[in-house]
């Protein structure tokens, strides 16, 4: 049972004042007693309590004596990582990344390992599980302490029945009730999205669009699909299938680039991009493989060249529908074509369409999906650092 804190009491004053403490040391770092009263305008003895009660409860520690000073003032606070721990995880067709993030927002190394096919497929819940398991052990970190784990996968949760829809390459994942199926697998919190729209959340964050209005993330790799962002919010649709755009019929212009498609999926993603790499003489076992070699050949310009009126044909409609101030090109084509392959979309998009719009290439091309991922766990965490000040606990 939770004891209610009746606003105006000394014990809600308390926690009040708890809680504008661990924001300041969110947002600054460590501090001394001294420094978090200047920022709290606080006295000196009320900033003392505040540190003596989250560090009765674990949420802060010493982190070391500040230069400027001697005597008690001159110990530094910071919160304590090791008590909450998150786990980005980007489940790709091919490999799973994982990294540790801890509520400051600092992470671990990037882990990655390759995923298993056929007899060799581990279970939902397996596969998550060693992706934790592996982040916390290259991070020094005990994988008892992880709490929430934010999860990109290639296709959409419905926010209404808690179906998977939209994928094809999740194998032995459940279809039905999928997050509270593997909540209870794995006796964690999670959060699963759409791997584009994670990618748009470190775009606004971070990268090409956090100056802007409103943009698009058009996303092109193994799958295609592209992320909508409006003022900040991101627009998954009611079902979760907003920007699914793979699936849609390829247009009659497209016959003439390639007359055995049938869906924009089989003329911009995955095979598409290996046969057109194969027709320059680049060839790879895997998709990660094809790009890096596609970036490493003399003829890799002419690959993106001959990519570029694909993916101009995908972009038509999102611009006919959307118009938004500015189209990202991210994804791993997106990332190695980078100002080349943009600028050629845009000439391609001028030259057919009515529109002449503002392409960039991705501001955040480093694992854009566990960037986007550590962002909404940083957020989480914090909350949960917030509700034990709440309760003291």
């Amino acid at each position: 049972m939770v004891t209610k804190v009746l606003p105006g009491t000394p014990a809600w004053l308390g926690a009040t004042n708890d809680r504008a403490a661990l924001s300041l040391l969110l947002e600054h770092g460590a501090l001394t007693r001294n420094q978090l009263a200047e920022l709290s305008g606080l006295s000196k003895p009320t900033a003392s309590q505040m540190i003596a009660r989250l560090e009765a409860i674990g949420v802060i520690e010493p982190a070391g004596a500040h230069s400027g000073g001697r005597g008690p003032n001159a110990v530094s606070y910071g919160v304590c990582r090791g008590r909450t721990w998150g786990v980005a995880i980007d489940v790709q067709p091919e490999v799973v990344r994982s990294t540790l993030i801890d509520a400051v927002g600092d992470s671990g190394p990037v882990v990655e390992e390759h995923r298993g096919r056929g007899d060799h497929a581990p279970s939902a819940a397996d596969e998550l599980r060693l992706a934790v398991k592996r982040a916390s052990k290259a991070a020094g970190a005990d994988a008892q302490a992880v709490r929430v784990a934010a999860v990109g996968i290639q296709g959409a949760v419905d926010p209404e029945s808690g179906e998977l829809v939209f994928t094809d390459d999740l194998p032995g994942w459940p279809r039905q009730h999928i997050r509270e199926e593997l909540e209870s697998a794995l006796g964690l919190e999670l959060l699963i999205h759409n791997d584009v729209n994670l990618g748009a959340v470190a775009e606004r964050a971070t990268g090409a669009g956090r100056d802007a209005s409103s943009f698009v993330l058009f996303w092109v790799g193994n799958g295609l699909g592209l992320a909508v962002d409006i003022g900040g919010t991101l627009h998954p649709g009611a079902t979760g299938g907003a920007g699914e755009i793979g699936y849609l019929e390829a247009p009659r212009r497209a016959a003439a680039i390639d007359p055995a498609a049938e869906t924009f999926e089989d003329l911009i993603s995955g095979e598409a991009i290996a046969q057109v790499a194969r027709r320059h003489g680049i060839q790879a076992q895997t998709f990660d493989n094809t790009i890096l070699a596609i970036q490493a050949s003399p003829d890799g310009d002419a690959v993106l060249a001959e990519l570029a009126p694909r993916i101009a044909l995908g972009v038509a409609p999102v611009l006919a529908v959307l118009d938004p101030e500015i189209l990202i090109l991210g994804g791993p084509i997106g990332n190695a074509g980078g100002t080349f392959l943009a600028d050629l979309v845009r000439t391609h998009v001028a030259e057919n369409t009515r529109w002449n719009p503002t392409i960039v290439t991705a501001g955040v091309s480093d694992f854009p999906v566990l960037s986007g991922a550590s962002h909404l766990l940083t957020d989480r965490l914090r909350e949960l650092l917030f509700a034990e000040v709440s309760t003291g606990r």
